[in-house]
């Protein structure tokens, strides 16, 4: 009986002893990472987005010296509306900076004399007061130099944190640093670098013209532009980011808020990991992850088969009418065995990007004196809107899309009746028609326009891709509307 007393007295005894050697090794290790040695001195290589500096790979740590200029500039939040931004290296997201474990970082911020505003930077990565932001505030013309160690790995948010925070963040100010651990990140193809932002203006949204910032908005989330890399369209079309089939990809993806959560999402994709808000964390097969305002994660996956691949806040009207809305596109060879591509026909509701409502009755409006633009001018604005409200249904060279909508280019239906075809765009149509001798039946929404840019979009594309070159008036369209 005493030497089974013993024998547990010592199995205890080593069970304390194992967990306490644990929680010393654990222990060491943060402590070794502040005291990892320093070898050398280098320049941190900053990118805009969507681009990203080289990996680390087995780099010793460095001395890392980082210097960042503040831009207050004017800029086009979409086509016809522009914003003054502040940012961090003159883009927005701010410049990519990435790091490792154990560098010592030396930043200087400095602030261009032009600008108008004092600022600062907090860093996440950052262990200190204010991530660094008590020790960056500076004036117009004038630069601050601190450094920090970076402790742990990860991807982190960074912001001005200067009074009045919000205002700061809402303009522009926020960027990723990326703390890599020691030997670096797993190798992949292609990396990019995307940030959401909302953005709240004077005006509503698509109101045209040089937009002020909005307090009142903010205060209320109500936000008219939500957009990935400071605008809108800022990765579509040839600002889309690529890769080739049978690559892996890896986004590192933000959200400077300042207010709402993303909801981030590849359509056609699923991640293979996902560091959980940029941290050690992964989770696989992810469809689509939430990134807190102020956070981020890594996402990484691996392209199979060609196309475009839409990526969205999947809060989905942001997506599709608020502008959180970007593109990878993937080409390369098909692979019938993981995707077949259409096998039956069938119809496909795409969206516009504007509100939309199904057709009703309109009372009937007086018909007002109104002043035409020049045509230039018209198609010009013309073209803005229907890049807006009709591409997404008709496409960009009007050729519809087959079976669902109906083609605008070379249109004998649009051609042979003017006023019907603008009816069609201010109240909405249902049932079958009949163009260039093919049958259609589907659901055109009533557009919700003035009647300036029915005029200007209906010119458009009336002197746009084979068709009659009409000039649609304003007063044209009042008379149209005034006749319901």
């Amino acid at each position: 009986m005493k030497l089974l007393k013993t024998v547990c007295l010592l199995f205890i005894a080593s069970l304390l002893l194992t967990s306490c050697k644990s929680e010393e090794k654990k222990e060491l290790a943060i402590v070794d990472n502040a005291n990892i040695y320093i070898k050398g001195t280098m320049d941190a290589e900053l990118t805009s987005p969507p681009f990203v500096p080289a990996p680390v790979g087995n780099r010793p740590a460095k001395k890392l010296l980082v210097n960042m200029e503040i831009l207050e500039k004017e800029g086009t939040m979409t086509d016809g509306v522009q914003y003054v931004y502040w940012t961090f290296g003159g883009s927005v997201p701010g410049s990519f900076i990435r790091t490792r474990v154990g560098d010592l970082v030396e930043f200087t911020l400095s602030n261009h004399p032009d600008n108008k505003l004092p600022h600062n930077i907090d860093l996440h990565a950052v262990t200190g007061p204010g991530g660094g932001a008590e020790s960056s505030f500076v004036a117009p013309g004038h630069k601050k130099t601190f450094s920090f160690k970076t402790l742990n790995p990860g991807l982190y948010v960074y912001h001005c944190a200067t009074a009045p925070v919000g205002m700061h963040i809402a303009n522009g100010m926020y960027g990723l640093i990326l703390v890599e651990p020691e030997g670096g990140l797993p190798k992949v193809d292609k990396e990019y670098y995307i940030m959401q932002g909302d953005f709240y203006t004077k005006g509503a949204t698509g109101e045209r013209g040089l937009q002020p910032f909005d307090m009142t908005k903010a205060v209320k989330e109500d936000a008219d532009y939500v957009v990935f890399n400071g605008k809108v369209g800022a990765l579509t079309g040839d600002n889309a980011i690529t890769a080739n089939v049978g690559e892996t990809v890896r986004l590192y993806v933000g959200n400077g808020g300042p207010n709402l959560t993303s909801s981030f999402h590849v359509i056609g994709e699923i991640f293979d990991n996902v560091h959980v808000e940029g941290g050690d964390l992964i989770n696989k097969n992810v469809q689509t992850t939430s990134i807190p305002a102020g956070g981020a994660a890594i996402v990484d996956f691996k392209v199979d088969v060609p196309g475009t691949f839409i990526l969205v806040d999947h809060a989905i009207f942001r997506a599709f009418n608020k502008g959180a809305l970007g593109m990878l596109k993937v080409t390369g060879e098909e692979n019938k065995k993981l995707y077949s591509g259409i096998k039956q026909e069938g119809i496909y509701h795409p969206e516009g990007s504007t509100i939309q409502t199904m057709p009703e009755e309109k009372k009937k409006k007086v018909v007002a004196k109104v002043v035409e633009k020049t045509l230039a001018q018209k198609l010009k604005d013309g073209k803005q809107v229907y890049m807006k409200t009709c591409f997404a249904c008709h496409q960009a060279e009007g050729q519809g899309i087959p079976n669902a909508f109906p083609p605008l280019a070379k249109s004998d239906y649009l051609n042979a009746d003017v006023k019907r075809a603008i009816d069609i765009v201010l109240n909405g149509k249902t049932g079958e028609i009949k163009v260039n001798g093919k049958k259609y039946n589907s659901v055109m929404t009533r557009q919700s326009l003035t009647d300036e840019e029915v005029a200007d979009v209906m010119t458009y594309v009336y002197n746009s891709w084979g068709n009659n070159k009409t000039n649609v008036s304003i007063k044209t369209v009042k008379a149209v509307k005034s006749s319901h």
